[in-house]
């Protein structure tokens, strides 16, 4: 084993530590369970991350969620996490379910169309859950 592969184990094995004392379910997480973890952000994590913090006269916090929306989208809707995550943040800031639909479907024609409907089903499952209650 080269000093680079013990060096990366020995990370990886101080991160799964820090983990499990965050929170002792981690210790058996796979990333598509990423969204179960941190289903949306608090109004400050927002307003830090996509709000008006660094540019006070940019987008807001709804459009630009969106704009993430329609990027992932167009990557070929692979990262299943972070898309519910998005929908889910996309609607806290004021997003209608109607609104992030057409994002998704705008995407079809620069991410084709199974990744519209792979999006379109992450994001029915988000807005299922919210019908559920369990948000």
């Amino acid at each position: 084993m080269n000093d680079f592969a013990k060096m990366f184990g020995q990370m990886m094995e101080q991160g799964q530590k820090m983990a499990a004392a965050f929170n002792p379910s981690m210790t058996t997480f796979t990333p598509p369970e990423l969204d179960k973890f941190f289903p949306s952000m608090s109004r400050e994590q927002m307003d830090m991350l996509w709000g008006n913090t660094f540019n006070p006269d940019g987008l807001d916090t709804k459009t630009r969620l969106l704009v993430v929306l329609a990027g992932l989208t167009a990557q070929g809707a692979q990262a299943e996490a972070p898309i519910k995550m998005t929908v889910r943040n996309a609607i806290k800031a004021g997003a209608t379910e109607k609104e992030v639909a057409e994002v998704i479907y705008q995407m079809s024609m620069l991410g084709g169309l199974p990744a519209m409907s792979k999006a379109l089903d992450l994001a029915k499952e988000v807005f299922a859950e919210r019908e559920e209650g369990s948000e």
